[in-house]
């Protein structure tokens, strides 16, 4: 009796792991694809002529709260006075 619940076990944990790859490798497939709509979006507007540099700075401060964009700011204003470049 011991052996078939440990037995059932394995199995229902088996299942379970299988589960969580085949959801882990799905999620891996969606991510490569918005990753490479991504790279067309770029592409996209260095073809139009936009700075695709200055774009992706823009992307990575529109993640930030104002708060923390202001710190950051702050401190490079700072750093750049020191170095004479303000």
């Amino acid at each position: 009796m011991a052996d078939e619940i440990t037995e059932t076990s394995q199995t229902v944990a088996a299942g379970q792991l299988r589960t969580i790859i085949e959801r882990i490798e799905r999620l891996e497939d969606e991510k490569k694809t918005i990753s490479d709509d991504i790279k067309d979006v770029y592409a996209e507007a260095k073809g139009t002529g936009f700075d695709t540099k200055a774009i992706r700075t823009i992307v990575r401060l529109r993640k930030k709260d104002q708060a923390e964009r202001q710190e950051e700011e702050s401190i490079l204003d700072l750093y750049k006075a020191a170095l004479g470049m303000a």
